[in-house]
């Protein structure tokens, strides 16, 4: 039987929804990994990933994986038994990089905050200065499982002065607000293809500056992990062509694809446009009385998570909205399950219909499950702010 997939408007934490020219892109016919075809068209890819990092850095390529094996390989390529790595937590992609780092041998120094506050400058100094020689310190610019939008400028001067690396998770940043890896002196930094992005989930797009190939280079031991060597993958997707793996054509035709659709809209148009609604949505909320879970002043365009209101069932809205509307968001994470729903405006999903729809949808849920509102409310308040009003 051939396989027929519901329709469904993606507004969770990914993936989002993705452009028809990238659909068509994946149906393309196959060709060899090494055809000279597929060498031009990895050479585009990564001239047009460099614009998106915002990097003049040679090693920049899309690991052929998942955003979790690209949070990997920046990892396990730059720390090596015994050493230190300074690494921020206030969510649970923080906790995913406490796990990679130790399970390299490294010794982790925690710099924690509140879910859904960001990291302050201050304690990333104070874990440096007591650490000793830190080899790293990681943080998420971006963190989904809270909405929390963490400030680098600063922190990246710290590492700096402390002569560590600097790595950083643009996961759910990369392609809706700004990623300046070489003005924020970011040493190795990665994203994944199905957020801001707009591709289909499967590749993980990753920089890395001089520091970081120099401390590549200087390794003393083998990387941890064969596949994610970037020490032999570059060599493949450098001039020498030296196999490793079968890339995944396919996918690589969409993330072109996807980022040719970049390049045309322009990153600060596009940032604009997350911007725009994410404020949209905020406002129809506020009209019916819900709020944002992450701290004022740092709450993200591209993900927001959303507080529950009290005696609001969690899953009852999230199936209602799938059922009646298609509609998919997200439920939280950890600690923050049953609190908060994560609600995803990334890329090709983040548009003024999907906002519209969205709160008309809560609207319209809401008080079946409990929750009294002003009818129109939250659509009017949207669409005045839409507006410029």
């Amino acid at each position: 039987m051939a396989i027929v997939p519901p329709t469904r408007i993606l507004l969770g934490p990914g993936p989002s929804n993705v452009h028809p020219r990238v659909l068509r892109a994946l149906s393309m016919p196959l060709i060899g990994h090494l055809d000279p075809a597929f060498i031009a068209l990895m050479e585009e890819t990564k001239h047009l990933l460099r614009a998106t990092f915002r990097t003049a850095n040679a090693l920049t390529l899309p690991i052929s994986a998942t955003a979790s094996a690209g949070m990997e390989a920046c990892l396990v390529n730059l720390l090596e038994p015994g050493e230190t790595a300074i690494i921020c937590v206030n969510g649970v992609f923080g906790t995913r990089m406490v796990d990679i780092a130790e399970r390299c041998g490294a010794s982790v120094v925690l710099v924690e905050a509140p879910w859904g506050h960001v990291i302050e400058p201050e304690a990333v100094e104070r874990a440096l200065r007591d650490a000793g020689q830190a080899k790293v310190v990681a943080l998420v610019h971006a963190e989904t499982s809270t909405g929390a939008w963490q400030p680098l400028e600063e922190i990246a001067r710290l590492v700096r002065a402390a002569d560590a690396l600097f790595v950083v998770d643009a996961v759910t940043s990369l392609g809706g607000c700004p990623v300046l890896v070489d003005q924020w002196m970011i040493d190795a930094c990665y994203s994944g293809t199905q957020k801001c992005l707009s591709g289909p989930p499967g590749l993980s797009p990753l920089t890395f500056g001089p520091r970081a190939v120099e401390a590549l280079r200087r390794r003393r031991s083998k990387v941890q992990s064969w596949y994610l060597d970037l020490s032999m993958i570059e060599r493949y997707w450098g001039e020498e062509r030296v196999y490793h793996h079968t890339a995944p054509i396919s996918m690589n035709y969409a993330l072109l694809e996807a980022l040719r659709l970049i390049e045309e809209e322009g990153l600060e148009a596009r940032w604009a446009r997350h911007e725009r609604h994410h404020q949209a949505l905020k406002a129809g909320l506020a009209a019916i009385g819900i709020g944002l879970h992450a701290e004022k002043g740092h709450q993200l365009w591209t993900l927001n998570s959303i507080r529950i209101p009290d005696g609001v069932d969690d899953a009852a809205v999230r199936s209602a909205l799938l059922e009646l509307f298609g509609l998919e968001i997200g439920g939280g994470l950890g600690p923050l399950k049953g609190q908060v729903w994560r609600l995803g405006l990334m890329g090709e999903s983040s548009t003024e219909a999907n906002v519209l729809l969205a709160l008309s949808a809560l609207e319209r849920v809401l008080p079946r499950c409990g929750y009294a509102l002003n009818a129109g409310a939250a659509v009017e308040a949207a669409a005045r702010r839409l507006a410029g009003a």
